[in-house]
């Protein structure tokens, strides 16, 4: 398959590093377009009050990776790959592997899910993948899983674009549980700003904020269903398979050891509320027509 990668991590980053090296090995067509250095935490901002300048890179990737590194955003790196770059539109558009987790609300600021975002907008498949640990550096398993995944949707394609977030747990391949479809899960921060004074007395903050990790499910116990089969059924990467009656999201999972597959639109329309609001917009009408009576 032809395959576009980006990231959020930058250039020199060694979970893309690993994925885009994998993924060649196994026989695939891999084009990388990730930002020239760090940009975590980027959302889906663009670059559009000055120029976007991208270099092709070589020595970073095995000999059979294109790689680009880019000036603007991950969300400038795909755009700019699929208007300007490539000679036709990539099978599909992966993002990652981020080093640290993309779960529950995380997606909303995370650069590497916004680059993913990008090529589904585009009507492009696409998938995110993240490490859940800062502290770990080994990205084979997710490598190694991703090349699983490709391989299953080239011979069950999705039904129409579709974005998945996937997040690997930390360790070895025998450590993980195996994988589950789940929905995103809430993760909160709890925000600190620590105040300094830079060597000329000017006060700045710096943002340093502590997870609070989901402790129950907040839209009550919903299904989490066990992935164990091939193409048609599920994927496995062995190990036990537990009763996962009591999970429903992300963050739940992760904990467990589950390799999470979460799928994630643009649309941000909240329609269970629709009919809610409805009433309120009639309810409001009606109050507007007895004031005037």
């Amino acid at each position: 398959m032809n395959l576009l990668l980006s990231n959020d991590d930058g250039i020199f980053a060694q979970g893309i590093r690993t994925l885009a090296n994998t993924l060649a090995a196994a026989g695939h067509q891999v084009t990388v377009v990730c930002p020239d250095r760090e940009r975590s935490a980027t959302g889906h901002g663009l670059t559009l009050h000055k120029p976007i300048r991208a270099e092709v890179i070589e020595g970073v990737f095995a000999p059979e990776v294109t790689a680009w590194a880019c000036s603007g955003t991950p969300a400038d790196c795909v755009k700019l790959a699929l208007s300007a770059l490539l000679d036709a539109p990539p099978d599909m558009v992966l993002s990652g592997i981020n080093h640290g987790p993309n779960l529950g609300t995380d997606v909303l600021y995370s650069g590497t899910v916004s680059a993913a975002m990008e090529g589904m907008i585009e009507g492009i498949p696409s998938i995110a993948f993240s490490l859940g640990s800062f502290q770990s550096q080994n990205f084979q398993p997710g490598a190694d899983f991703a090349v699983q995944l490709v391989d299953q949707l080239k011979a069950v394609p999705l039904p129409g674009p579709l974005l998945l977030n996937v997040n690997i747990p930390a360790g070895t391949t025998q450590e993980i549980r195996g994988s589950a479809i789940t929905r995103l899960g809430v993760r909160r921060y709890i925000d600190l700003f620590e105040k300094r004074t830079d060597p000329r007395g000017k006060v700045y903050y710096w943002l340093a904020g502590e997870v609070v990790e989901e402790v129950s499910d907040p839209l009550g116990k919903g299904e989490l269903r066990s992935q164990t089969g091939a193409p048609g059924e599920t994927i496995n990467l062995g190990g036990e398979t537990p009763d996962l009656s009591s999970l429903s999201t992300d963050v739940q999972a992760i904990q467990h050891q589950f390799i999470t597959l979460t799928p994630l639109q643009y649309n941000l329309t909240a329609w269970q509320s629709m009919a809610a609001l409805h009433q309120w917009q009639k309810n409001w009408q009606e109050g507007q027509a007895t004031q005037l009576q």
